[in-house]
């Protein structure tokens, strides 16, 4: 036990002198590989963590998004590394977790709970026949109190005003003199710096400890992806039912029979299958075929697909709802299947008419983020659709379905930090220059790997062709010369930050747009 206190204690101690090393006024790029490769080697050896599929999965999930921050850097691919990063913590020290829900939350819980774990391992710490124990226990004795008096100024600092300042008066002291004691014992390091060292060994030991409280897994292993027929227990009182009986009365009291939902859930779908029809049939006569863009058209386009993308969700949830017990087992409910299935499918048309609807606004209005959203939310509603038809097919749970979306999701998280979206979007949008039109102050706005392609590009995307169909819809009128004047100077700054950053901000994307203008590192 002291041997594996000590190697994590010394690993994160080492993990905050590489984090501060890798991450200290440099940008997330080839740094964020190499302190993973970190993470990895060390949970690696750590002999109380399995080495199982699970475990091997999401390392290389997880090395996969830090190769795809260095290729492609950008904020999607960012997200996909910390989402991996969570995954990889989760799964790799919770192996019984079978959700990546449960996995990122007990990662999380693990980072939170750092400092008693941290605490609690030093105290196994000893150099001969020294130990910190004594020292950790009076430091147990001074924080509690440090804590409980600094909440409260901050209270009375809100509630007075020349408390406030004599607070911050004695703060601003304090801290000046901290700093010049710092200064005087280590002359070559920054309070900043040294700051910057904590964080990274407080992050660096909460992704290496285990949190050992098997609550979640516990909990978790309770679930079951298979719906099991139970039965109601009659007379029992929880708090929600106590709040629903102080508004509905004797209603609560009165049996809603199986036989009575059923007809509830038959009516229903039957209603809504009428209902959905018509939108359908609307949507195919006056969008699918034949259409032509009048009035509002932006904001008809917009509306449309929010309104559609928030009625596929709540279509989902009805299913769940009607499905959720012991309906799935009532020996006539084949036939509101049936009736949940044609809403699905009807569900699923729906869902083509968000696709077209974005395909028209991308013909016509070029690709945006929000654009290439709407295509992938819509593709996810359709996954959601499919395990949502297995789950009332198979009689599955919600369980089931939180842990197989969130899979897929996953997978798509990764497979779609693949592409470079802001250079595809301008690529896209300026080799339509002739059909769509194009947004220069948009394009403007994006990030710094798209400057070669515009700079390559300037007549094209800030004097477009004559020929385009209709005006963006939210576009700025900015003269020509200010668009050349903004493009210059996001070039200028971009050459300024290259220079200042060293190789462990090195990226793909950065390094093609500092050869193409011929920028050299200091």
């Amino acid at each position: 036990m002291k041997n594996k206190s000590n190697f994590l204690i010394l690993s994160s101690f080492l993990g905050g002198l590489l984090f501060s090393y890798l991450f200290w006024a440099e940008k997330l790029a080839l740094n964020l590989f190499i302190y993973s490769l970190y993470l990895i080697t060390i949970t690696y050896l750590n002999k109380d963590i399995a080495k199982s599929a699970k475990f091997k999965i999401y390392a290389l999930a997880h090395i996969l998004a830090a190769l795809l921050v260095v290729v492609n850097n950008s904020d999607l691919t960012i997200c996909s590394y910390y989402i991996s990063l969570l995954l990889f913590v989760g799964f790799s020290h919770y192996q019984q977790i079978r959700t990546v829900f449960t996995a990122i939350l007990a990662s999380i819980l693990q980072l939170i709970t750092i400092p008693f774990n941290f605490i609690q391992s030093l105290t196994t710490v000893a150099i001969g026949r020294f130990n910190l124990r004594p020292v950790l226990k009076l430091i147990k004795y001074i924080f509690i109190p440090v804590f409980i008096v600094s909440l409260f100024t901050i209270f009375y600092s809100a509630a007075n005003d020349i408390f406030a300042h004599y607070a911050e008066s004695i703060l601003i002291n304090l801290s000046e003199c901290f700093k010049t004691l710092f200064s005087f014992f280590f002359k070559d390091l920054t309070f900043e710096r040294f700051v910057h060292l904590c964080v990274g060994t407080v992050l660096t030991g909460g992704l290496l400890f285990t949190f050992f409280d098997k609550h979640l897994e516990n909990t978790e292993a309770k679930c079951n992806e298979k719906l099991i027929r139970t039965r109601r227990k009659t007379g029992q009182t929880t708090l929600w039912r106590e709040i629903i009986q102080t508004f509905s009365g004797n209603l609560l009291n009165k049996k809603l029979a199986l036989k009575t939902e059923y007809i509830t859930s038959i009516i229903s779908f039957i209603a809504l299958n009428i209902l959905l029809l018509t939108v359908n049939l609307i949507d195919i006569a006056t969008l699918w075929f034949g259409y032509k863009p009048s009035g509002n058209f932006s904001a008809d386009l917009h509306e449309g697909t929010n309104a559609l993308i928030l009625s596929i969700i709540m279509a989902m949830i009805v299913i769940l709802y009607f499905f959720r017990g012991n309906l799935n087992f009532y020996s006539k409910s084949k036939t509101l299947k049936t009736l949940a299935y044609i809403w699905m499918v009807q569900n699923f048309i729906l869902i083509l008419s968000v696709f077209i609807r974005d395909g028209y606004y991308i013909e016509y209005y070029g690709l945006t983020h929000k654009r290439i959203g709407v295509l992938v939310f819509a593709m996810l509603c359709i996954i959601g659709l499919i395990t949502v038809y297995i789950k009332v097919s198979r009689q599955k749970t919600f369980f089931y379905l939180a842990k197989i979306n969130g899979q897929l999701w996953f997978a798509l998280l990764l497979t779609f930090s693949t592409i470079n979206w802001d250079i595809f979007i301008v690529k896209y949008n300026i080799d339509h220059a002739n059909t769509v039109a194009i947004d220069p102050d948009y394009l403007l706005s994006l990030s710094d790997k798209t400057l070669p392609f515009l700079d390559k590009n300037r007549t094209r995307f800030i004097h477009p062709p004559a020929a385009q169909k209709i005006a963006p819809p939210s576009a700025l009128v900015t003269p020509e010369v200010d668009l050349q004047k903004r493009l210059d100077q996001r070039i200028t700054h971009f050459a300024e930050r290259y220079k200042r950053t060293t190789w462990l901000s090195w990226n793909l994307p950065d390094w093609n747009s500092a050869a193409y203008f011929g920028i050299n590192k200091l």
